[in-house]
């Protein structure tokens, strides 16, 4: 029986095929949200109007939030999106923990039409590095 190249190889084959997609991913799943600085994030609130939009969780959130945030969770940004409307030409700025909810909140916000819309590096984790206020509420 004879093989071919492509039976041959088929473990390499596979392996450089999920290797490109594994490099290409973040470009291919790249939203225009962008990741900023805690000190960008306050020239955009204090020179541009710009939104800090809370994302975190009702708990994490009364453990201290930036003055003047808007808090929606991001499980239910895809629900209150719209409370947001009037800040749809300015910046908004995502503060969550680690991990996705800043993305997926960011997405939502992106395919509705907000355009100026970016994710805090480090999230409320780097506010507290650069000793930004928080407060409770």
């Amino acid at each position: 029986m004879e093989s071919t190249f492509l039976m041959d190889n088929i473990f390499f084959i596979v392996a450089a095929v999920l290797s490109g997609v594994m490099l290409l991913w973040p470009v291919i799943v790249r939203t225009s949200v962008r990741d900023i600085e805690p000190k960008q994030a306050i020239r955009l609130v204090n020179y541009e109007d710009g939104l800090v939009l809370d994302a975190r969780d009702d708990g994490e959130y009364a453990e201290g939030h930036p003055p003047n945030a808007r808090h929606i969770p991001a499980e239910l940004i895809g629900e209150r999106w719209q409370e947001l409307e009037k800040f749809r030409e300015k910046p908004v700025v995502i503060i969550a923990t680690q991990g996705l909810r800043a993305g997926r909140t960011g997405a939502v916000l992106h395919k509705n039409g907000f355009k100026k819309v970016f994710n805090l590096n480090g999230g409320i984790d780097s506010w507290r590095r650069e000793n930004l206020p928080l407060v409770k509420k």
